[in-house]
């Protein structure tokens, strides 16, 4: 407040001095008589109504530290505003005053004094504002990081502003990059662009960078990737914008910088849905998620929320991740009718009791045990699971005439290895025995890795590499198919929309990654070097692990879809007979205490499974 007083005071003297200089320049500087007197009549209401028109246009209110382009305008209108004023004041009361006479100051005065006005008022207001980001970088000790912007572009310019805005920062602004080879050598609020993408390395290496800002939000995927992978070989950090549907407001503000991580590097360009067939049996549909809590799980809420069902049940053992989930649905969606089910997959009269409550219209099974090495060691649980929980969900779609359900499966139920991929195949099983047996329609998808799911290997990387390292792996050959846990998720529900009951969807996941090249990715995008600052261990196979993985099995072709990225396995011939005999099985080896009885069962039930021991 005592900073608005003070300009208060120094609007009152500029002006003054303002119109007084006008007349001096207007007259080279020997004012008429006739003038003077009209000056000490004008002086006053000028004054009151210059400060009025301030404070109409908050000219007051504003923290001039932060002043940009938008207060200069403010300031331009006040005293545009204000001459006009002045010169009716001129024409009406003057005339009053002056013998009834027409007196007025002529109009190139009026002209001098509008600029006089907008350097004085604007330049003193504009000159605190640079003393006061002076003072304040005056204040830290900290040596700046230097930064190469990478895009020129509105997005460049903002992200500028917004850094020079926050000096605590303490970010060095060293140059521009773009594409656009018209724009090299031009300066952009202050800062010159110093060549195309070609030119980040040696401009990282000559200028000394220590991070990059990635301010290219509106790009193609492909060039982002492209610019992502030569700004990976820098050493540098890296950050980047959100992409421009991201940016909702339209503005870059410095909090939307976040570091570029791997899905960065291995995303895909966006899915496209067809919202018209998901719509057909999701929207005004009671709509029941198993394992809703889970990584897959709640993705899938999240997408399923925005097309509107009638009601949407999450189904979950663990409570913890299932309440998250509703607070954040809740607080995005107040209207969303919600319901939060805490309940065993295994526990079959507790399903039919849910069932028979809500009566779901499609029911997305992604509860499920998942990780390879845990599962092999404790088969049992694995089998009770994945094999009767599936089983005990599908029979209770079945008995309460669910429309479609969909089964999350997994790559690992290709010619698996391991106990988990063994179930997660016999699983798929089931769904395609029922669907020949039910008016229910079944269908699986099935898909790779998910980047950032609860135990995946990035979020041990990303520990891994903030400890100092080692960061481990298992083989340095062995590689995975990823895919993003949004993409995973719009593509299940995508794949829902075009069953027909008993097929198997298969997912472009693109081409496999080797887990040793997204360690040293994730090592170099945290700004170290790998086996220099982080040690790369390799510790061997584990139990069931392969080298890599397959989407489908060796004796069936694939066929595409309209989907571009969705692909679909024909149906094999299995009855429910058959899955009704092999539960009765399953259950009497699991309470046996025979691990190998177990593993020996599933080889009988999966011809494709091939134990590795």
């Amino acid at each position: 407040m005592k900073g608005n007083k003070r300009f208060l005071v120094l609007d009152i003297i500029l002006v003054s001095i303002s119109l007084y200089f006008a007349l001096l320049l207007r007259f080279d500087f020997k004012i008429p008589g006739e003038y003077i007197t009209f000056l000490k009549l004008s002086i006053i209401p000028v004054i009151l109504i210059t400060i009025f028109c301030n404070k109409v246009f908050n000219l007051y209110d504003f923290i001039w530290k932060y002043a940009s382009v938008d207060e200069l305008i403010s300031i331009i209108y006040s005293v545009s505003i204000s001459n006009i004023i002045f010169i009716l004041y001129s024409y009406l009361v003057s005339y009053m005053l002056l013998r009834h006479t027409y007196y007025r100051f002529p109009f190139t005065v009026h002209i001098i004094f509008w600029l006089l006005c907008v350097i004085a008022l604007g330049g003193t207001r504009f000159i605190y504002r640079i003393i006061a980001r002076h003072n304040e970088s005056g204040e830290s000790n900290v040596e700046n990081k230097k930064v190469l912007i990478v895009g020129a572009g509105d997005a460049g310019a903002m992200l500028i502003k917004e850094v020079k805005k926050h000096n605590a920062l303490n970010y060095d602004i060293v140059g521009l990059i773009d594409d656009d080879v018209s724009k090299i050598g031009q300066v952009i609020n202050g800062i010159k662009v110093l060549g195309t993408r070609k030119d980040i390395i040696k401009t990282c290496e000559t200028k000394e960078i220590e991070e990059i800002f990635i301010a290219v939000p509106s790009i193609p995927f492909q060039d982002r990737k492209e610019i992502y992978n030569t700004c990976k070989k820098t050493n540098c950090k890296l950050k980047t914008l959100p992409g421009i549907y991201e940016i909702i407001s339209g503005d870059v503000n410095i909090s939307q910088l976040r570091d570029v991580d791997i899905n960065d590097l291995l995303g895909r360009n966006p899915i496209k849905l067809n919202n018209d067939n998901i719509n057909k049996y999701i929207k005004d549909k009671v709509i029941l998620v198993t394992g809703g809590g889970g990584s897959i799980g709640s993705e899938l809420c999240r997408q399923i929320v925005k097309f509107s069902p009638e009601k949407l049940i999450i189904l979950d053992i663990y409570e913890n991740n299932a309440y998250d989930l509703q607070m954040e649905l809740k607080y995005k969606y107040p209207e969303l009718d919600l319901e939060v089910v805490i309940a065993s997959i295994r526990d079959f009269e507790r399903l039919k009791e849910i069932f028979g409550k809500y009566r779901p219209y499609v029911v997305f099974h992604a509860a499920a045990h998942k990780h390879v090495p845990l599962m092999e060691n404790n088969p049992t649980e694995s089998i009770k699971n994945n094999v009767i929980g599936t089983y005990n969900v599908a029979k209770c779609s079945h008995l309460y005439n669910v429309k479609r359900f969909v089964q999350i499966s997994t790559d690992k139920a290709v010619n698996p290895t391991n106990i988990m991929g063994a179930t997660k195949r016999f699983c798929e099983k089931i769904i395609q025995a029922y669907d020949r047996g039910s008016e229910t329609e079944y269908v699986a998808v099935r898909f790779g890795n998910v980047l950032g799911s609860n135990g995946s290997v990035i979020p041990l990387f990303k520990k891994q590499i903030k400890q100092g390292g080692p960061v481990t792996v298992t083989h340095p050959d062995i590689n995975r198919f990823f895919m993003t846990i949004p993409e995973a998720a719009q593509l299940v529900i995508q794949a829902g929309a075009m069953a027909e009951g008993g097929e198997i969807f298969v997912l472009d996941m693109g081409e496999p990654v080797k887990i040793v090249d997204l360690a040293k990715d994730l090592i170099r995008l945290s700004g170290l070097k790998p086996d220099e600052d982080i040690k790369i261990e390799f510790t061997g196979l584990r139990p069931g692990e392969k080298l890599y993985e397959e989407l489908l099995m060796d004796e069936i072709a694939l066929t595409s879809t309209e989907h571009e990225k969705i692909f679909v396995e024909k149906p094999m011939d299995f009855d429910i007979e058959y899955i009704e005999k092999s539960i009765s099985e399953f259950k009497k080896v699991i309470y046996k205490d025979d691990e190998e009885g177990i593993f020996k069962l599933m080889e009988e039930k999966v011809p494709t499974y091939k134990r590795k021991k």
